[in-house]
């Protein structure tokens, strides 16, 4: 039982953190319309790329991080609790389909494991133990890199998943959405996105969630186009796991080749199923061996494999 110091104590901490507080702009929403409630639910939306637009410098150091991880065989960890662990979570899990990586290259772990992410577990979150625990059991050390997410920027479970981290010497991220001000917690990395107090007080799977989910966003597809994951705009690493994802990978093929269906469908069966591959055989008119060849030449660039054809 916590003594009743203890409990004021967190009162306190509530009390002044910048999510908790009762936002102004929405004091009469309980009685507006359906239509009101959308507007003023946008127009605070509106508000949080702006704060993100703020910090697009650190963001960038931190694609450069994780790229460079990536490059050496480190992995990115997310490590979160309620909404900002789930968002962690699903980072994670579109990387594979996506960008065709590893499934354990990029992680999420979230506060009372996966029933968490369906049901919430109260209470998961309050133990810095168990976030040191789960760094432990995931066997993280140099190169990984760790990032907590936590709205408030004071969950004990990030926070003492972030303390092991650093101990072990890894590089460690926090995205927080409260000003940097009001956190205390050493991290090589800080991406603070103060969005405010939120349409709804203290719901953080709000404003706050879509600005973790934005910066997120940024990270991993800002790593992976680092890593030559795309060609110009286009993914083209991705995993063919299903129907749709094998026809947009013969429609990729075709977009930029101007083959038409069956000879897309002949390639990507010739690359075994490889699309970056099948667009090199494409557009460089070379076997499949010479495709994986200049591929693995140029790190996996589909744009720099085909440039040294002009050399």
């Amino acid at each position: 039982m916590e003594s009743s110091s203890k409990k004021k104590e967190l009162f306190s901490q509530l009390e002044k953190l910048a999510t908790e507080g009762r936002n102004p702009e929405t004091r009469e929403i309980d009685l507006a319309s359906a239509g009101e409630i959308a507007r003023l639910i946008n127009l605070e939306d509106q508000k949080v790329a702006v704060q993100v637009e703020k910090k697009l410098d650190v963001i960038a150091e931190v694609i450069d991080l994780v790229s460079d991880a990536f490059q050496v065989g480190g992995r990115l960890l997310y490590f979160g609790a309620g909404t900002s662990g789930r968002l962690g979570v699903l980072d994670a899990a579109e990387c594979p389909p996506t960008f065709g990586t590893p499934p354990e290259q990029v992680e999420g772990f979230i506060a009372g494991g996966k029933e968490a992410m369906f049901v919430a577990q109260e209470g998961a979150e309050d133990s810095e133990d168990t976030g040191r625990a789960a760094i432990e059991e995931a066997m993280i050390a140099i190169p990984d890199v760790v990032c907590g997410l936590a709205a408030s920027g004071r969950t004990p479970y990030v926070h003492g998943a972030l303390k092991e981290a650093k101990m072990r010497g890894c590089k460690t991220i926090l995205v927080t959405t409260v000003p940097a001000e009001q956190i205390e917690l050493d991290v090589d990395y800080l991406i603070d996105v103060p969005v405010g107090a939120e349409v709804v007080m203290g719901s953080t799977r709000m404003k706050s969630g879509t600005a973790q989910k934005m910066v997120l966003n940024m990270i991993t597809t800002g790593a992976m186009i680092r890593q030559g994951k795309i060609y110009e705009n286009v993914m083209v690493d991705l995993m063919l796991t299903n129907e749709k994802l094998v026809e947009r990978a013969k429609r990729i093929l075709m977009i930029f080749s101007d083959i038409d269906y069956d000879r897309a469908e002949e390639l990507l069966n010739k690359a075994g199923g490889h699309v970056k591959t099948a667009l090199v055989m494409a557009l460089g008119d070379v076997t499949k061996s010479n495709a994986s060849r200049l591929l693995k030449q140029h790190n996996g660039f589909v744009r720099k494999a085909l440039l040294s054809f002009d050399k």
